[in-house]
């Protein structure tokens, strides 16, 4: 491989998360931004830019990433406020940075877990930035379930409100994986409330037909997207409360992905078929509320 070739391959899962950063970046420096992280371009760095530029539609598919960061804020800072959250739990954090850059309470305690080489380098980059909360990093691979345990039952014991956020971590676990972290959840008595990002079979394979090939490099593929969508969880003791679609998140925002315009027009002409066409696209951002 040569040396510009392996500069813009995504090498482990750790990567993704220097990609997404540079969507929160492009972002920020637009003068309408929908929110602002100023730490994005320095974490992502010349390596996360590399990303972008060698992923087939690398800034084109920009819309959803920021789209899913602008609700997320939303919908953590409303559930942070009106349900009394004492702790949020943050699994593969990666280059997250909404304990320095959202208006969170002094007092909220908020963990960051991930693995080493993320922690690590995420630790150093922000040392002389002070957070708005009481923020906390734990190195912890959640593929070790026994470890994994011990640590929510820690967490549980520790806490009256929990909310958990998985974002950008499921689409990467198969089904029975997703199964275990979520019977795992709710097992732990004050784990209230869970944030995810969800997609659809055929968002999946829109995602493997772009980028299926470096993930599976980096042995990082697409593989959760559940026919039934936030259905899935109903059995394994989590509720939905709320659903987010991109779609029409992205219309509310003004960050409509370039397709938008055909959409629109199917809606008008053929609104029944397009409505059923649109349900096999269903992705967004789901709230999940105990049951």
């Amino acid at each position: 491989m040569s040396e510009t070739g392996d500069i813009r391959a995504i090498r482990t899962i750790s990567d993704t998360a220097r990609w997404v950063a540079v969507y929160r970046a492009m972002e920020t420096e637009r003068p309408d931004a929908i929110f602002h992280d100023p730490y994005a371009r320095r974490l992502a760095g010349e390596r996360g830019e590399q990303i972008v530029r060698g992923l087939r539609r690398g800034k084109g598919n920009a819309w959803s990433m920021i789209v899913r960061t602008a609700v997320l804020d939303e919908l953590i800072l409303k559930l942070v406020s009106a349900e009394s959250i004492d702790l949020v739990v943050n699994l593969a954090a990666g280059l997250d940075t909404r304990p320095y850059r959202l208006a969170l309470p002094a007092g909220l305690r908020w963990v960051e877990v991930d693995l080493a080489e993320m922690i690590d380098y995420k630790a150093e980059e922000m040392k002389s930035e002070t957070p708005r909360c009481a923020l906390e990093r734990v190195t912890l691979d959640l593929a070790d379930e026994a470890a994994r345990r011990a640590f929510f039952a820690k967490l549980d014991a520790g806490a009256q409100r929990i909310l958990v956020i998985t974002e950008g971590l499921l689409g990467y676990l198969t089904e029975e994986q997703v199964t275990s972290l979520a019977t795992d959840l709710h097992a732990c008595a004050h784990f209230r409330f869970w944030l995810s990002d969800i997609a659809s079979p055929r968002v999946k394979e829109m995602l493997n037909k772009h980028w299926g090939k470096q993930l599976s490099a980096a042995n990082a593929p697409f593989h959760f997207a559940p026919a039934n969508s936030s259905e899935f969880f109903h059995p394994l003791g989590w509720q939905t409360a709320e659903f987010r679609d991109f779609l029409y998140e992205s219309r509310r925002l003004n960050r409509k992905m370039g397709m938008d315009w055909m959409i629109r027009i199917q809606e008008k002409v053929a609104p029944g078929w397009t409505a059923k066409q649109m349900a096999q696209w269903k992705s967004g951002v789901v709230l999940l509320r105990r049951a």
